[in-house]
């Protein structure tokens, strides 16, 4: 009988640690739509792959390998994941006995707070145990959270690889955008500066009016000013793109002008409940989600009983002068400790924790409905920006030609200088608008691919995308 009791409290002990307290963690259901609004493609198409090289932009390709490889952010993510690598271990290492070691030596006549008449001496070394076994789970959920926390930092900086091969991008094709609006500016200049020089000639010979000089200079000076306006752009971008390499401000060299960007084709978009997989910012989310619901638990624990055991084993002496006289020493303790009264102290944690909760539930739901609303807003954008594209076209080659074939009825006294001023005016605005409305196409693809959660980011991924591809095309072929 005496045997079976120890075995029985050894199971109790066990079954008792076995548990958990605090409730389990529950994926939020997805009650979305099956189609996004703007959507003309809902084919259940993945977009993970490299997006960005559909510009067929050698020079942006460069600028993403260095940007993903030095960017600040980046290095700081990748810190970050490292740190909450460390945490898990540590806190996994927390349910385990923890040993130790002390060495004490002392002597005199003073001891236990009187003068004793005789010298006094003792020395021991030994080492030691302490085990706080994890009763209720409160470890198990503290490993847990850790585990969650992990992946949520790993999404995290995946969300920011995202987020900054985006940024490149559009930063580049901005850059290329004030490139080509400060062209059209010096081209537009060097043709009003040679139409000034022949008004001014003109009105010295007395043929044309004052009115017509001044009207000319101020159509040069409005092209002229223009000029420092992109260049100051130019410079600010470029310091905006090297930021987000991870470099000290510097030039940035392009050869391809923004007309000869490619356009990406038709992506399909996939349906809206895979954002739920997809987006890393939404993973995330939901990782912190689970995280501060395993948090519960440990307060929970908390509020029972803890079983702490204690032990050490080493050598003692009473005598400091002649320690070779002393002998084992071994001690062996258990404690109980919980609470009983303490004011709903630990009830409060408790509830602390339920709302912290509730906040990083709702920061998820946020999330998830944020990331539709940026997926509509792209669609949306594309579809009439492809529209807007094609009449800034119409309209710019349209100027362009009223403003030669104005200038050369001006030439031959058919028409007065205010028709070729006014179409100056409108050639210089739909250059200029043609070429921003070329950008925001471009921005607004990006947008998209962002917004869905596409883009590679390493080659194991992408091996394991082509090899599922390849097994769908088997067996589409057999079917």
């Amino acid at each position: 009988m005496k045997k079976i009791i120890p075995i029985l409290i050894l199971g109790l002990i066990i079954y008792i640690s076995g548990c958990k307290v605090g409730p389990d963690f529950q994926r939020a259901e997805y009650n979305g739509p099956d189609a996004f609004r703007f959507d003309t493609i809902t084919t259940d198409t993945v977009v993970n792959l490299r997006w960005w090289e559909l510009f067929n932009d050698p020079e942006l390709d460069t600028l993403i390998k260095i940007a993903l490889i030095e960017n600040k952010d980046v290095l700081i993510a990748a810190a970050r994941i490292e740190a909450s690598r460390a945490n898990l271990g540590m806190t996994k290492a927390e349910q385990w006995p923890s040993f130790g070691y002390s060495a004490n030596a002392g002597g005199g006549n003073f001891g236990a707070g009187q003068l004793s008449s005789s010298n006094l001496s003792s020395f021991s070394a030994y080492p030691e145990m302490y085990w706080e076994i994890g009763f209720w789970g409160k470890y198990r959920r503290m490993n847990e959270s850790a585990q969650a926390e992990l992946l949520a930092s790993e999404y995290g900086m995946r969300t920011i690889q995202i987020s900054l091969i985006s940024a490149v991008a559009s930063t580049y094709f901005s850059l290329l955008e004030f490139k080509t609006k400060l062209e059209i500016s010096k081209q537009t200049l060097a043709s009003r500066d040679s139409g000034l020089i022949i008004i001014q000639a003109r009105f010295d010979y007395g043929i044309v009016p004052e009115i017509d000089l001044n009207q000319a200079q101020i159509q040069k000076a409005i092209s002229q000013a223009a000029v420092p306006i992109y260049t100051r752009a130019i410079a600010i971008t470029e310091s905006s793109l090297s930021i987000l390499l991870g470099r000290l401000p510097a030039d940035i060299i392009t050869t391809a002008p923004l007309i000869d960007q490619h356009t990406p084709p038709k992506v399909p978009e996939g349906l809206p409940s895979q954002l739920l997989l997809r987006r890393p910012d939404i993973q995330q989310s939901e990782q912190l989600y689970a995280a501060q619901n395993a948090k519960i638990g440990v307060a929970q624990a908390m509020r029972w009983p803890s079983l702490n055991i204690t032990s050490l084993l080493g050598y003692a002496s009473n005598d400091l002068t002649s320690i070779t006289t002393g002998g084992l020493a071994w001690a062996l303790a258990g404690s109980i400790t919980g609470p009983i009264f303490q004011f709903g102290k630990n009830k409060r944690r408790v509830e602390i924790e339920r709302y912290n909760t509730e906040v990083a539930l709702r920061q998820y739901e946020k999330t998830t409905l944020q990331a539709f609303k940026e997926v509509e807003d792209a669609l949306i954008a594309i579809k009439t920006l492809d529209e807007e594209l094609v009449a800034q076209k119409m309209r710019n080659d349209a100027a362009v030609n009223a403003e030669y074939l104005s200038s050369e009825r001006y030439d031959k006294g058919q028409t007065s200088y205010l028709e070729v001023l006014e179409s100056q005016r409108q050639s210089f605005d739909a250059q200029l608008q043609y070429t921003q409305t070329q950008r925001e196409l471009l921005d607004a693809h990006i947008s998209l691919y962002k917004s869905l959660g596409g883009g590679w980011l390493s080659a194991e991924e992408e091996a394991e995308f082509l090899k599922a591809q390849a097994e769908a095309e088997a067996n589409a072929q057999q079917k």
